[in-house]
């Protein structure tokens, strides 16, 4: 009896659906009902919009209701601020070959920037890793649809994929062994199909949470009570501003005699008697204490969310030298760094299991070779391109640095790999060439 059997019995008395009790459980749902909260709130639907009309001088006044999606933005910068630029296979140049093919077959850059996307939006995400048709790929499980299923060691067991469809339920249970598909269709639960799961179990990539070593946390989670607070403020100073626009014209002295004041007085005269006086009268708004309050509060949040506040046009810059471009974007530097520790373990995962997809086409790697593979990942910190050129030249002059060491640092060189295969190619061409004359000379 393996240890998901013994859970399955121990739990659910080895009920053949058992997965069906497991999705329902209380906490299953928490964090499924956790995620949809957060994808009605990137959806627009925010606290603001909760608010009531109300009476205002006998007539009912409808408040203003804006809605900041600063969020979204600061979403965007952290992804793109890591991913933006396509990251870099390194090691054994065989092995590397091998996985730039099933990176470009597999869309792999574009499946990194929403793994990403999903994590900083929900804290976690699953992907499944698979050959179809003899290419590699892997699948996104979105977190509102994905229930890892764990021991009391935190040692995940088994992955469950569940989702409705024109009200039907299906289930896709991941064992390490075997995928098996079920659904409720026609009323009774019924096994559809079963593979060979050649690649083992889910991959669940999760940021840090103080509260569990297994389970993520949204970002949101740090921002939404900063941007309410903006939202709120920015849309009663608003409602203010309309309300106490409408001055009143008030007279002081003798009272005007004859016909009434005419309602369009702007643009007209008036005579009054020696000593009487006229002026508008009108609440007055403290707009200092509104632009102090809300700057604070966008500071706050570009505090918390480690978002470099001249990425927001929010700081005016000059003539600013390659270390200063480097402070302004410590924060962010921080941030990423944080991101790419959970994504490379993901990432580690991932190469191993395409490995083992890889074995399967005939094509292997003693455990030396494998150890070799990396990924190196470029900030989107903005540069000086020619100070890191010259530095990269001063350093192969002085023979501190390889090639390959040249070509992983340059800002222009994507893909690292296929830039030395054609140095190699050309070096070889040279020398056909200059072989060549000599012989006819």
């Amino acid at each position: 009896m393996n240890k998901l059997e013994r859970y399955i019995k121990e739990k659910y008395d080895g009920a053949n659906y058992w997965f069906v009790e497991e999705i329902q459980s209380i906490h299953n749902q928490q964090l499924v009902q956790d995620v949809w909260i957060k994808k009605e709130y990137l959806n627009g639907n925010h606290k603001i919009l909760q608010r009531s009309s109300y009476k205002y001088n006998g007539k009912e006044f409808n408040p203003r209701k804006i809605v900041l999606q600063y969020a979204k933005t600061l979403l965007n910068f952290q992804k793109a601020y890591l991913l933006q630029n396509p990251s870099t296979l390194t090691g054994n140049e065989g092995i590397i070959k091998e996985y730039q093919r099933v990176n470009h077959k597999g869309k792999y850059d574009r499946l990194n920037l929403k793994l990403l996307d999903k994590i900083l939006k929900y804290g976690r995400v699953a992907e499944y890793v698979y050959m179809d048709k003899g290419v590699i790929k892997s699948k996104l499980i979105d977190p509102s649809e994905g229930y890892p299923v764990y021991d009391e060691n935190n040692e995940l067991l088994a992955f469950i994929e569940s989702f409705v469809c024109d009200g039907i339920s299906y289930y896709v249970v991941y064992e390490e062994d075997v995928v098996s598909k079920y659904d409720n269709a026609g009323g009774d639960m019924r096994l559809v199909e079963r593979f060979a799961n050649l690649s083992g179990l889910p991959i669940v990539y999760h940021n840090d949470n103080e509260m569990s070593d297994v389970e993520g946390r949204s970002e949101l989670d740090d921002w939404i009570s900063i941007l309410d607070s903006m939202e709120d403020l920015i849309s009663k100073y608003t409602d203010s501003f309309y309300k106490f626009i409408d001055p009143i014209f008030v007279t002081q002295g003798q009272q005007l005699k004859g016909e009434s004041m005419p309602s369009e007085v702007v643009g007209k005269g008036i005579n009054l008697d020696d000593g009487a006086d006229a002026k508008f009268l009108s609440n007055q708004l403290d707009y200092k204490s509104f632009e102090t309050i809300y700057k604070t509060l966008l500071q706050s949040l570009l505090d918390v969310s480690q978002t470099p506040a001249v990425s927001m046009n929010k700081t005016d810059i000059s003539n600013l030298s390659e270390v200063s471009i480097k402070l302004l974007f410590q924060l962010a530097n921080i941030k990423a760094g944080m991101n790419e520790q959970f994504i490379r373990e993901g990432l580690e995962e991932r190469f191993e299991k395409i490995r083992a997809l890889l074995g399967y086409k005939g094509i292997k790697f003693s455990d030396d070779e494998f150890e070799t593979i990396d990924v190196v990942f470029q900030y989107g910190t903005p540069s000086n391109d020619k100070e890191i050129i010259e530095n990269l030249q001063a350093l192969r002059e002085m023979g501190a640095i390889s090639l390959i060491g040249v070509l992983e640092d340059s800002p222009y060189t994507p893909d690292v790999q296929f830039e030395l295969d054609r140095i190699v190619k050309e070096g070889k061409s040279v020398e056909t060439h200059e072989g060549s004359e000599n012989i006819n000379s």
